[in-house]
């Protein structure tokens, strides 16, 4: 390491413990709404341990939202982890540099499904990704609006019950997910003309017909907090909803999955892949924290030990990863690997 990388470690401890005194301050992690709570489990099983820290802080901010404030800056004002649905983009990375973060580790700490769901007491919906394409594309076919209000509207087999879709905001990770795992490969099925525009330099064209949500209403913005989608759903038993599978299994006294391509969300066909919304969940910690925040190092450590099959996080919702998967992290977290950006889209 050059002398300026270590004075910039020296000046990172510095800042970091110059918050409420000389008193060094407590684990900061911001991001994903799915993440949330998992690691506010962690948070409370790292205060029980008795070890004598501050409880950690954590916010559910949305992952595009908790990635940005993650990559303002090193020091006690920033976080020190940011939790995240989708692996982070090169845009946020460079980010993240321009902004002097530095090294950044990558940590994945299981699989989440983008689940649909509904009341026990809905219309028992079954969707394809090209249904929930044509529902909830702003442009299909590159047509200036959507026209289809009710389902039957998008596919002559479903009920004529209004298009009504609670979920997360532009800045949500899971929004990002629907739209990777659902919409476009609905919209590759519906469009001829997808895949060429796919791979032409210019992709506006394609994002704008086969990426983005429509907001003329059928799609209803309900924030980052998902639990206001449960509530809503509960209200209004013809809408579906969308979050992470963890609020769907919390909450099976009173909703179901809707299945996609005839698979229902289930932590079996999550896990094995065959539900088409399973999705990886990562951690993304500063290299330069690791050193000024007490604890951060024990509060990863635990989080290690709470992600197994069976485990402490499997009773919140988290979908184990593979044995390899879990390996692979928690060496990340025992040598203190870098994330290697060459791989960031």
């Amino acid at each position: 390491m050059t002398i300026f990388g270590r004075l910039a470690l020296v000046a990172t401890a510095l800042t970091l413990t110059a918050c409420n005194g000389n008193s060094a301050r407590e684990i900061r992690v911001v991001g994903s709404s799915t993440v949330y709570p998992f690691t506010t489990a962690v948070a409370e099983a790292f205060v029980n341990q008795g070890s004598g820290h501050r409880a950690p802080v954590v916010e559910s901010i949305g992952t595009g939202a908790g990635l940005k404030r993650f990559c303002e800056g090193v020091g006690w004002q920033f976080p020190d982890i940011a939790n995240a649905s989708r692996r982070i983009k090169k845009s946020e990375y460079a980010e993240c540099q321009r902004n002097q973060v530095g090294e950044i580790m990558e940590v994945q700490i299981g699989i989440d499904g983008v689940a649909l769901a509904e009341a026990n007491n809905g219309p028992k919906l079954t969707l394809t990704k090209k249904d929930v394409y044509l529902a909830l594309a702003a442009h299909p076919f590159g047509k200036d609006s959507n026209p289809a209000r009710t389902w039957r509207d998008v596919n002559p087999s479903l009920p004529a019950i209004p298009i009504q879709v609670m979920g997360p905001p532009s800045t949500s990770g899971t929004r990002d997910a629907l739209v990777e795992l659902v919409l476009e490969p609905g919209c590759a099925e519906a469009d001829p003309a997808a895949h060429a525009m796919k791979a032409a330099k210019d992709t506006s064209p394609y994002d704008n017909r086969c990426k983005r949500i429509r907001d003329d209403g059928p799609y209803i913005d309900k924030g980052e907090n998902d639990n206001l989608i449960v509530q809503g759903l509960a209200q209004n038993p013809n809408a579906i909803g969308v979050f992470g599978y963890s609020y769907l299994e919390e909450n099976a006294d009173r909703l179901h999955g809707v299945p996609i391509e005839g698979v229902a969300p289930s932590y079996a066909t999550i896990a094995s892949g065959a539900y088409p919304g399973a999705r990886p969940l990562f951690l993304y910690v500063k290299k330069r924290h690791l050193r000024a925040v007490p604890g951060l190092n024990d509060f990863l450590a635990l989080y290690a030990t709470m992600w197994n099959p069976g485990g402490k996080l499997s009773r919140r919702g988290l979908i184990a990863a593979p044995d390899a998967v879990r390996a692979h992290s928690l060496e990340i977290l025992k040598q203190r690997t870098a994330l290697d950006p060459a791989g960031l889209h």
